[in-house]
């Protein structure tokens, strides 16, 4: 499924969630019988862990649909960007979507830069670029570190493999980012993102 279709079927899906119109989803035996030998996922999500945006739910989506890596902030490392090349190179997906949301802990704790022990400091550390760029924005400067952690996620994806270089350019991925609120359901996808994170 090229890009297009596939950023289609996530609109509809979200505006069935909103609405709470939900599609009739297979998850029964029949639809998990069919996937015992293969995979045919129709977009990646990198979202983040918060517990209140799961992928397959928040875009209407049964099994098999979407193929999702998730980790706090939706930060990009090397285990993401592993996982991310192998939907594009062996599964064929041409939709990436680097899903932020309103209300995000993790970029909230970029923002105070108080000391995290242990691993949860490397997260904070990841988020901090977005946080330098919000900071010389008009606004509030949460809504700008949330918007721009997206932006950051979609240029660290652009500029990061090779193989999602190769695929952008000759084999129609397309790499976009969205925002999810919390209060309504909703999923804004105007947030695209830049090709030069540091000059945009």
């Amino acid at each position: 499924m090229d890009a297009f279709h596939a950023l289609e079927k996530l609109l509809h899906g979200n505006r069935r969630y909103v609405t709470e119109r939900y599609a009739k989803t297979d998850v029964g035996l029949q639809r998990r019988s069919q996937l015992v030998t293969y995979q045919d996922p129709f977009a990646v999500i990198l979202g983040c862990s918060d517990s209140r945006i799961p992928p397959e739910i928040i875009f209407d989506q049964g099994l098999g649909d979407l193929f999702v890596v998730r980790t706090a902030g939706q930060v990009v490392a090397d285990v993401v960007l592993g996982s991310i090349e192998y939907a594009v190179e062996h599964l064929n997906v041409r939709l990436v979507v680097v899903l932020g949301h309103g209300d995000c802990g993790a970029v909230k704790a970029a923002i105070n830069n108080s000391l995290c022990l242990n691993h949860i400091e490397t997260i904070k550390q990841a988020i901090q670029p977005a946080v330098q760029k919000a900071s010389t924005q008009s606004g509030e400067l949460l809504t700008n570190t949330i918007k721009a952690n997206v932006e950051f996620g979609v240029w660290k994806l652009k500029t990061s493999s090779p193989i999602l270089q190769r695929a952008l350019t000759k084999k129609g991925l397309h790499i976009i980012g969205a925002i999810k609120d919390l209060h309504t359901g909703s999923v804004d996808f105007d947030i695209i993102g830049s090709n030069d994170f540091n000059g945009s």
